[in-house]
This record gives structure tokens, sequence and C-alpha cells, in this order.
């Protein structure tokens, strides 16, 4: 009994599951100073990250989607990695929120977590935070027959003549 006293005493009192939280101190809590990273760069990381993950087809609910296909088709206009992604970032940690739309035919519950491991991942490698939560939200469902409205306008005879 007096081993495992003394082998919980060798680190933060009765928090063995905390052990990580040393690198993440030492990583953004110096002698020389404090590192903060701003909500923007953890959502930026988290987007990308989620991008990378095959089946997801866009981030995103309906109505940003929508606005996002309309700033893409503006000259000049670039994508909005940070669409469908909600962070909260505190001095240590971050907790992520992200709405998806996933292809047709993949498995959602595997999909949900191969995307919380890509963000888990980035966001702890990148920022030095830990994660302490990914929820993923599917608000849809990507169809082989969906078409892009720039597909179905050439196709479509005008109603009125």
């Amino acid at each position: 009994m007096s081993d495992n006293d003394s082998s919980n005493n060798s680190g933060k009192a009765n928090t063995p599951a905390v052990q990580d939280d040393n690198s993440v101190d030492s990583e953004l809590f110096t002698d020389h100073g404090r590192t903060s990273v701003a909500d923007v760069v953890v959502s930026k990381i988290a987007g990308m990250a989620a991008r990378e993950v095959s089946g997801v087809h866009g981030l995103g609910g309906g109505a940003s989607r929508t606005i996002g296909a309309l700033r893409e088709r503006i000259p000049g206009g670039r994508v909005n990695v940070q669409q469908g992604i909600s962070v909260e970032v505190g001095d240590r940690q971050a907790a992520v929120d992200i709405s998806i739309v996933a292809e047709y035919g993949v498995a959602i519950h595997e999909l949900a977590e191969a995307i919380r491991r890509n963000i888990i991942l980035s966001v702890e490698e990148m920022t030095g935070l830990q994660v302490t939560e990914v929820n993923v939200i599917v608000h849809d469902v990507h169809l082989p027959e969906d078409h892009d409205d720039e597909d179905d306008e050439p196709e479509q005879s005008p109603r009125v003549q």
C-alpha cells in the first residue's frame, strides 16, 4: 500500500489520469511567458482536420452551406474552413462542436470517430491544448444523385416562355 501511495505522490496528488496536463503546462506556460491560442485558430485547425477525413462531404448545416456556396461563387471568394465549427478554448483545454454532411454509404458512427481522432490529434499537436471533447452533429447525407445547383441550371428548361 505504501508503494502505491508513493507512486501517486510523485506527480500531482490523486490525479494520475491528468498526467498529460504536465506536458500541456510546460508547452503553454513557461518561465519565459504564456502562450494563448485564439478560438479562430482552433476552429480552423478543426475544420481542416475534419475535411481530411474520407466520407465527409461538407461541413455545416443547411443555411451555413448555402451561404458558403454563395461566398465561393464570388470572384476571389474562398472556402470558409470554419464553417460548421464551434469551439470553446480555455487556458489549457479546448472543446469542439462540428456539423457535417456525410457521404451516402459511410458508416456514420465510424465517420464520427475518425473525425474525432483527426481533430484531437491535429489540435493537440499544433496548439498544445488538451481537447476535452469533440461533438459531431450529422445534418444530412449526400446522395450520389444529388447535384450541385450549377449542374442543374443548364439542364432545366424554362417554366415560362
